[in-house]
């Protein structure tokens, strides 16, 4: 069963006792334990003037537990506020993307790295500490060519965190909707999924026709190349927490829920 609650290994980034300053340095220190040596598994998230929530965001992953060697790259959108300036401070590894896109951003992030396998983060978003390593996993069965994981949702507005928690139900409802009539691959989401560098690489990262989505159709390149299914992460402990800034923009969330049905109803 989904939380109602925030849990508190998850609070604790987004209400943390000391200053922006500590927290940097606190991430920094976690993130030399997190890359010993040659990564095996590299994650890339893009940042657009996001200097209000990529410390947490970077201080969350710098923070998980696996055995594995990690490198954290930050793709620099073009900020206009301290959004390098933060990410370096964590101690991550941050590139410049000047030409504005998701896209191009992303691919210049899978350009630059250098592990085995690629997880694919926003900088909005929450990580539990197990993350890493639950998307991780499976990709380590040759038959699996991505991962993509389930997501709660944090408020920003003001849509208590109770309401959203019945939403989320909704919103799997839809997406079990978009599997059985549509395709997996609509579910997947660019801020929750991973999947190998070199099948990456080999479909052109990703690029992707007008009118759809990159990381959806990433996916739908990956299986129909013949490198593997698509996997949906269900592990509790893997649940990530995203702010609730896209249904805002949406127009809140009442409107959120209409086009997501009305976008479910179009595709069956």
């Amino acid at each position: 069963m989904r939380p109602i609650e925030i849990p508190a290994q998850i609070l604790k980034y987004l209400k943390p006792v000391g200053s922006k300053n500590e927290m940097c340095s606190q991430a920094l220190l976690a993130y030399k334990n997190l890359s010993r040596g040659e990564p095996e598994v590299s994650i890339v998230m893009p940042a657009f003037n996001e200097e209000d929530n990529i410390v947490p965001t970077l201080s969350s992953l710098c923070h998980n537990k696996t055995s594995r060697s990690v490198e954290i790259i930050v793709v620099d959108n073009n900020s206009k506020d301290k959004t390098q300036e933060l990410a370096i401070s964590c101690g991550v590894k941050v590139v410049f993307q000047p030409e504005q896109g998701i896209t191009v951003s992303r691919n210049m992030g899978l350009s630059h790295a250098k592990g085995k396998y690629i997880l694919n983060a926003d900088a909005d978003s929450i990580y539990p500490e197990d993350w890493i390593e639950l998307m991780v996993r499976p990709l380590d069965d040759s038959k699996v060519a991505l991962t993509y994981g389930r997501f709660s949702l944090i408020p920003v507005g003001t849509t208590g965190r109770g309401i959203y928690f019945f939403y989320e139900y909704v919103a799997e409802f839809s997406r079990w909707i978009n599997k059985k009539v549509k395709d997996e691959a609509v579910n997947v989401y660019g801020f929750n999924s991973g999947f190998r560098r070199e099948q990456g690489l080999a479909v052109e990262g990703f690029n992707h026709p007008p009118g759809t989505n990159e990381d959806g159709w990433l996916a739908l390149k990956l299986r129909e190349k013949g490198f593997g299914r698509l996997h949906l992460v269900k592990n509790i402990p893997a649940l990530v927490w995203t702010t609730d800034r896209r249904i805002q923009l949406d127009g809140g969330l009442v409107k959120g829920i209409w086009k997501r049905l009305t976008r479910t109803l179009l595709r069956r």
